[in-house]
């Protein structure tokens, strides 16, 4: 199945703004909750960001998981430093756009980036 434009219009506007150095997401409300993009996205062994993580992930799962990391980066921070929630969600899109686009080493950076502990540690309401 080939990706539609319209489909690929998130992923464009997010690198454009990452590249021309605007705050990424600054203006739009997320439509999705912390706790429903974790659900779908992160939670469990076999949930989409560790199918990602040991590359047997579909093209529509890593698509959506752009679109998840996106919601994620657009909610404000639970607890803790809302410029280090920033950086670690920007870092975590970016990670699932190169994934996405199948760009070198793009594994590698998504293993990096999807840190729980590190994120949780500091951001996750106890």
């Amino acid at each position: 199945m080939k990706p539609t434009l319209l489909a690929l219009l998130p992923a464009a506007v997010v690198a454009a703004a990452t590249f021309t150095g605007c705050s990424t997401f600054s203006s739009t409300k997320p439509s999705m909750s912390i706790e429903d993009i974790m659900n779908e996205g992160f939670k469990g062994k076999g949930s989409m960001a560790a199918r990602i993580g040991d590359n047997t992930a579909s093209q529509a799962d890593k698509m959506r998981m752009v679109y998840l990391t996106q919601q994620l980066a657009l909610n404000k921070a639970p607890k803790g430093d809302a410029a280090d929630w920033e950086l670690k969600t920007a870092k975590l899109n970016r990670a699932a756009i190169a994934i996405q686009d199948k760009l070198p080493d793009s594994l590698e950076v998504w293993r990096a980036a999807v840190d729980c502990k590190a994120c949780h540690s500091v951001h996750k309401p106890d």
